[in-house]
């Protein structure tokens, strides 16, 4: 518990401010360290066991009857080149697995303007469910497609991954507008909602500054609001939702530890938020029989009702018993201690209930004995991604961080470099 205080009391401290702020020293014992090993390798299945074998389209889920998703087939065009840089897979498999997906959503797969549709039938590349071409998910997907280049360099795999970028029209979905849009539909146009205030925003903005053809102007990035709450003492840029995957997924990619934005490090205001959300957990652990220490994680997950936006304080603060074990866990580079802590209780507490060939379900409720039966393919993908960063060397963050549409977006901006990075062990 002291280290805990002494972490919260520096960070509280020198909140926002331009020092960098260190994690305490955690190194996990070689059986966590196994066991977060354990959990990439079976989560990487998911990509390989659900994805179509003729177009590299994953499905959103592994529900029988599931539509691909193309967020999640970006996530797998990340898996397949972290799978083969460790022999997972043969790396003959990997570039081909990538080199077909990348040449469906190039040739084949639905989009506008170069948006992709959100879900798509995994054998013909068609818009289904009446989706809309979404701007995160396309966003997600470049992303995906950019890093598996970043391990083929020089390869078709990276022209493709580049043509599928350069497609991309970022400027066309800001409609005119201060803000990118986050979809069009053929039937409606353009959705009536844009991207304007803090959640996993940062990846999309990014890369549409970024982009080679078709960039949006630097000042969407600084446009966007930043509202500011407290829980706990816990003084973050929060997302509406308080869900923990909106302080996650940009930084899946994006190494946020050296870059300065005002005043504000959105690293540690994501570990602040994990935090908070922890700690908003654990003060309904009275009313709640799975909520505890070792037992946190208030995401967007599937529910005894359904898919929910459940999420932390500050923020919408839903929470019913539901907890997703992949909330905890992808928080890892930011919370190791407490993250593995929680991986190792929900392995050791639920092996049969939680934990299956792909690693774990996606949610769970002891209060309604209610256990989800399936996974879905983009709580997957944030799980694998956070933890080969920490437990390989940041590998995923160094590739991407090179990208030249990753500087210029940094270049741009105004964004500052500082002299030293926080370490996450």
């Amino acid at each position: 518990m002291f280290k805990r205080l002494i972490c919260f009391l520096l960070v509280l401290s020198l909140a926002f401010s331009l020092s960098p702020i260190p994690l305490s020293a955690f190194e996990p014992s070689p059986e966590d360290r196994a066991l977060l090993n354990k959990i990439e390798k079976d989560t990487f299945q998911y990509f390989t066991r659900f994805s179509d074998k003729i177009t590299g389209l994953t499905k959103d889920s592994s529900r029988p009857g599931s539509p691909s998703s193309v967020a999640t087939t970006g996530f797998a065009l990340a898996a397949y080149a972290i799978g083969g840089s460790h022999g997972w897979i043969a790396q003959d498999y990997a570039y081909a697995r990538i080199l077909t997906t990348l040449q469906t959503l190039r040739r084949k797969a639905a989009h506008q303007n170069g948006v992709f549709y959100h879900f798509l039938d995994a054998r013909t590349g068609n818009r289904v469910w009446g989706s809309e071409a979404s701007s995160i998910d396309t966003a997600l997907a470049v992303a995906g497609a950019l890093l598996a280049a970043r391990y083929y360099p020089g390869t078709e795999i990276e022209k493709l991954a580049n043509e599928i970028y350069e497609r991309v029209n970022w400027k066309w979905l800001m409609n005119g507008s201060d803000f990118i849009c986050m979809g069009w539909t053929p039937e409606g146009k353009f959705l009536p909602y844009y991207w304007d205030s803090y959640n996993e925003l940062m990846i999309l903005v990014a890369l549409a500054i970024g982009s080679p053809t078709f960039p949006v102007p630097p000042g969407a990035w600084e446009r966007w609001l930043r509202p500011e709450g407290d829980h706990n003492g816990h003084k973050i840029i929060y997302a509406s939702t308080g869900s923990l995957f909106t302080y996650q997924f940009s930084h899946a990619y994006i190494d946020f530890r050296k870059l300065d934005d005002r005043g504000v490090n959105f690293f540690e205001n994501s570990r602040e938020a994990t935090l908070a959300n922890r700690e908003y957990s654990m003060s309904f652990s009275g009313q709640h029989k799975g909520y505890s220490e070792s037992s946190w994680g208030l995401s967007a997950s599937l529910g005894p009702g359904g898919y929910k936006a459940y999420g932390g304080k500050p923020g919408g603060g839903l929470q019913d018993g539901t907890l997703a074990p992949y909330a905890a866990l992808s928080s890892i580079v930011f919370t190791p201690e407490f993250s593995i802590q929680s991986a190792r209780f929900f392995y050791d507490s639920y092996p049969k209930e939680l934990y299956g060939n792909f690693g774990f379900k996606d949610a769970f409720n002891l209060d309604k004995q209610w256990w989800a039966n399936e996974y879905l393919g983009i709580d997957q993908g944030i799980t694998l991604l956070m933890l080969e960063n920490y437990l390989n060397g940041e590998i995923v963050w160094k590739k991407f961080m090179e990208l030249p549409a990753i500087k210029k977006w940094i270049e741009l901006t105004g964004l500052k470099q500082r002299s030293a990075s926080i370490t996450t062990n």
